[in-house]
């Protein structure tokens, strides 16, 4: 289990000195990757993607039935 700590810092100098040696085109490229990210999984999830399930019930007992529910009678 010694060695996990020296695969962990091992991968990570390999990332950082593939960043570190990147040309110019490959970092704004990069940058528009992370953007695109941020988009995808903060935005969107924070504007269209709401907690269906605590707006509308008040107990687990409550959200598990309706679940169960949804299963089952889905077609």
């Amino acid at each position: 289990m010694g060695s996990s700590p020296v695969l962990i810092k091992r991968v990570f100098r390999f990332y950082y000195d593939g960043f570190r040696s990147m040309s110019w085109w490959g970092k704004r490229v990069w940058i528009i990757i992370l953007i695109k990210l941020f988009i995808i999984f903060i935005i969107l999830k924070l504007f269209f993607f709401r907690n269906f399930l605590n707006e509308k019930f008040d107990n687990e007992k409550q959200k598990s039935e309706f679940v169960l529910d949804q299963l089952i009678n889905s077609k």
